[in-house]
């Protein structure tokens, strides 16, 4: 296992809200995720707020507070984001090791970041994975898309497996440590354990046990 310290920057992402509602539209998607349980009669129910308004508005993330009916609920609206199961000729995977504020430690997790304004999520997923990894070139495929924490968050994650990915030159931000950790391909089932990410639990099990897919991107 290579390590290779890198740094990279938080970067802003305007409103989350709107933001989250525009990606939706240009993924062709929002008719799909925003249905819920079917009647009894077989018609779709829409959920729909009776109101809603801007509690805080932040860098990366805005949140609302919502009334449904008696009940109120704070979301976070999130601009989505991406992840990527990279693997390259050798058959080795490449993640990071990166510090987590709010989980009060470091976690191994896939290169991922969060969707830049009019950017898709294809181009937004190769720009993080260079500038995480360096790594560049490939085929690619989506292989899902889902919500990382809908209890309470917007935020849409769109997962793609990146295979035959070359090294190249990376393009690191500033304030942000992260540590390249290259996993043989052969290992990953016994190594699982070492995963407390959720996004990448589900990537890294997905392409173990579901590795094929759509046609590439």
């Amino acid at each position: 296992m290579g390590t290779v310290r890198r740094a990279r920057g938080r970067r802003r992402a305007g409103n989350g809200r709107s933001r989250t509602r525009a990606h939706e539209r240009r993924c062709g998607i929002t008719a799909v995720v925003r249905r819920r349980r079917a009647s009894a009669c077989g018609t779709v129910r829409r959920m729909k707020p009776d109101e809603s308004r801007v509690v805080y508005d932040g860098k990366l993330v805005d949140v609302t507070l919502e009334r449904w009916g008696k009940y109120e609920r704070e979301i976070v609206e999130h601009p989505g984001a991406v992840a990527v199961v990279a693997v390259d000729r050798d058959g080795m995977l490449t993640l990071v090791r990166q510090r987590r504020e709010a989980a009060r430690k470091e976690l191994l997790e896939l290169p991922a970041g969060t969707l830049e304004d009019g950017e898709s999520p294809l181009d937004c997923a190769r720009r993080e994975l260079e500038e995480e990894t360096g790594l560049t070139g490939g085929s690619w495929r989506e292989r899902a898309v889902f919500y990382t924490t809908p209890g309470f968050c917007r935020e849409l994650m769109h997962l793609f497996f990146a295979e035959g990915v070359e090294p190249g030159p990376s393009r690191p931000e500033d304030d942000e440590q992260l540590e390249l950790v290259r996993w043989p391909k052969a290992d990953l089932e016994s190594r699982l354990r070492e995963i407390e990410d959720a996004k990448t639990l589900v990537g890294l099990l997905t392409f173990l046990h579901d590795p094929g897919g759509p046609a590439p991107c």
